[in-house]
This record gives C-alpha cells, structure tokens and sequence, in this order.
C-alpha cells in the first residue's frame, strides 16, 4: 500500500477552535458567550469557536474568531487545551483545540453585540453551556489563575493606566478571594515594574488616587531573575 492510498483509508474528522474571551470591568471577571444559531443545541449559551480551514493553523483560526467577535487584531492570547472526547459534539466527530484570549472590555466594539447575540457573564453567573464549553471555561480560569502568579498578563485586562485599587480588584477577581491591601500594595511596589503618573483618578474618592502604566522592560529583566509576580 502506498503512502497516498495509506491516507485516504484513515477515518477523517473535523477540527474546530473555541475561544475563552475574558474581561474585566473594574470589578468583575467575565467571560464572553454567544448564543448558538445552529443546530445542535440551537439557541443554548456558547464560547465563540468555528471550524480550522484547510489554509490556516489553529493559531490563525482562533485568532480570524476572535477578530470576528470582537474587531480585536492584536490581543494576548493562548493555546489551552486539546479536546477530543469521541462523543464531545453529537453532530459529527470534532476535535476542537481551546484558546483563552484576554482583552480590555472598553475596547471590546459593541455593534458586535447584533451579529453574534453576545453577551458577557460574571464568572459566577455562568448559563448552562453546550458540549463541554463549561470545562473548557474551568480549564481556561485555573490556567489564567496559574499563569498571573508569574507573569504580567493580568494587566492585558486594564487600560493603559490605573490606580493601584483597580489592579488590586482584577487581582481579587482572578483569584476569587480579598488580598490585604497594605501587602498587594507592598508587594507590587517593591517589584518597580510600574511607573507612576502625576495624574490622579478622582471618580472612586475625593482625595483621588495617582495612576500607574505597567513597563515591560523592567519586568523582562525581573522575569529573568526568576522573581515571583505575586
């Protein structure tokens, strides 16, 4: 047998991408669903995915996706996990490789919002979900949870600049659970990946607070050091 017809007796199947899209408003995590427009399970709450066309890697499909939801081009994002269960979609055999991308909800463009029927969900009020997208989300938390223990990519999920509070919030929503403030503080200071402002935030309180801009360079140093993030 050759080689040709060696391949074109293997079983075939479909290959898909579905994206975990999270952002943060200021004070909660969230994860952006879609509501299915087709069959199966038409209707029911769904991460954003579709199928891997012949000219493009897993990479360019998760990123054509998330382009497609949001008009993002340039966002952080990651490969997950792959997940291939026999029986994972009832309408055919798919493998699907999950992505998780994290984004600023503000620049997220909500005349979107009409094409796909999305909506974001806190973490905690997450719907029923199709398939195995609700493992796909608990896999996409614990590794973003793993990820910002020693890297900087929690700060993809702010604006340019913020106030110490607010990182502290995104921080506290990551991880589900209060930080002391005087020790987040302390801790994120004395790493010096941040640079202060002279402009202060002044909606959240009369006295204001000054805000920050995270700078990468410094933290490349430090990350070569091997020094914990948080």
């Amino acid at each position: 047998m050759d080689i040709i017809t060696k391949y074109n007796t293997q079983d075939r199947l479909l290959v898909a991408v579905d994206c975990i899209i999270f952002g943060f408003d200021g004070h909660q995590l969230k994860a952006l669903l879609v509501k299915r427009n087709i069959d199966p399970d038409r209707g029911k709450w769904s991460l954003m995915g579709g199928f891997v066309n012949q000219d493009e890697s897993t990479d360019e499909a998760a990123q054509r996706v998330l382009h497609d939801l949001t008009g993002l081009q340039t966002t952080y994002m990651e490969q997950l996990y792959c997940f291939s269960g026999v029986d994972r979609d009832p309408a055919s055999r798919v493998v699907s490789i999950a992505y998780f991308a994290l984004i600023n909800i503000k620049d997220y463009q909500e005349r979107l919002h009409d094409d796909h029927e999305a909506r974001w969900f806190p973490l905690d009020q997450i719907p029923d979900l199709v398939f195995d997208h609700t493992e796909m989300l608990r896999k996409a938390k614990e590794r973003l949870q793993q990820k910002v223990a020693n890297q900087p990519i929690g700060f993809e999920l702010l604006p340019g600049k913020f106030t110490l509070p607010q990182l502290q919030n995104l921080y506290e929503a990551i991880y589900e659970t209060p930080l002391d403030k005087r020790n987040f503080t302390r801790k994120i200071l004395s790493l010096d990946i941040l640079n202060k402002l002279e402009e202060k935030e002044k909606e959240s309180s009369r006295k204001g607070a000054f805000y920050y801009v995270f700078d990468r360079d410094k933290f490349s140093r430090l990350h070569q050091e091997g020094v914990k993030f948080i």
